[in-house]
């Protein structure tokens, strides 16, 4: 198998480089555990359950509704977010610290109201193309619930509007048969959760583990930005191939509120041989048809002003393979 590594596009400004757990299998997982202290397991029948401890046997994918150990074996079932009443969030310190300055202005006006009414209009037909796109590759897709994201709310420390449910990669990561929610870091998202509650209930029912952060009070001491990077050593010494990805042809005037251009970065992959791209960008089209690769050219242009491309807007939920090491 080729092995490479392609370091995604920014998304909302602070994701330059998205490395995923699953690359760790179960030493990430017991980690997880270990911090957090917050693992829940669902009872388990002696006839169907997927892993009862950390020292049980790998669940197989019939077992189990979650089921992903990288982010290239066939997909079988995906989240995908929704654009739907998406809000523009307020002017904050962790916004200015994720957003590009000449964007400061459209928040300061903007913040707590909807989007642009046309330009969100657009991204959710373009989502919904994506999703039927990816049901005809024979994908089953699952969507957040609709919320109203304009309601204001108030903790002791805090008081904002929501965002969106549009990124699920953003809050859930899928290691084995395990879901870990991430807390969120911005104050806009700190219900985003409720968006999919009932999916990871519906999966959690049925077999897989669910783990949950603790919350962060976001009070204004609490931030202070770092500057991650380094990962690409870890692929070097492990004998991966590092690609060199072309400039993205995104046009300067076409608005990213949260993100770099280099969001055409921001692929997903159905398979080993299958990677869906934006169909604007033909350049990084070329780039995966030399590795010989085939490419599923999807339209997403409005939908990356919101912040993700492709992987940002979903998040694998079972994939058809096995945990196994990359980096011995």
């Amino acid at each position: 198998m080729l092995r490479v590594r392609c370091l995604r596009g920014g998304s909302r400004g602070a994701e330059a480089v998205h490395y995923i757990g699953s690359r760790l299998g179960r030493i990430l997982t017991g980690w997880v555990q270990r911090t957090f202290q917050s693992t829940q397991a669902a009872p388990a029948s002696s006839q169907n359950s997927c892993a009862a401890d950390d020292k049980a046997t790998d669940p197989l994918p019939k077992d189990c509704p979650v089921s992903s150990y990288n982010e290239w074996d066939p997909l079988e079932e995906v989240i995908v977010g929704r654009a739907e009443n998406a809000c523009v969030p307020p002017f904050t310190v962790e916004v200015k610290a994720n957003t590009y300055e000449k964007y400061w202005p459209f928040y300061q006006k903007y913040g707590g109201h909807s989007f642009p009414k046309d330009h969100l209009r657009k991204a959710v037909a373009e989502i919904e193309e994506m999703c039927n796109i990816l049901k005809m590759e024979g994908v089953t897709v699952k969507r957040p619930d609709p919320i109203d994201w304009s309601l204001k709310y108030k903790t002791p420390d805090f008081e904002s509007t929501g965002l969106y449910s549009a990124m699920p990669r953003d809050i859930l990561m899928v290691v084995g048969n395990e879901i870990i929610e991430a807390p969120m870091a911005w104050r806009a998202r700190f219900f985003e959760y409720r968006a999919y509650r009932s999916i990871i209930k519906d999966y959690f029912h049925r077999g897989a583990k669910w783990t949950t952060a603790p919350k962060p009070t976001m009070s204004d001491e609490l931030y202070d930005q770092v500057k991650s990077g380094g990962q690409i050593d870890l692929f070097k010494k492990a004998g991966w191939t590092i690609v060199t990805p072309p400039i993205p042809v995104i046009p300067d005037d076409h608005p990213l509120w949260m993100s770099s251009k280099w969001l055409s970065m921001n692929v997903l992959m159905l398979d080993e041989k299958r990677v869906m791209v934006d169909a604007n960008e033909v350049p990084i089209q070329k780039m995966f048809e030399k590795l010989g690769i085939s490419t599923i050219k999807v339209n997403i242009r409005n939908a990356n002003s919101l912040g993700g491309g492709f992987h940002c807007w979903t998040c694998d939920v079972r994939r058809r393979g096995a945990l196994q090491s990359y980096f011995d």
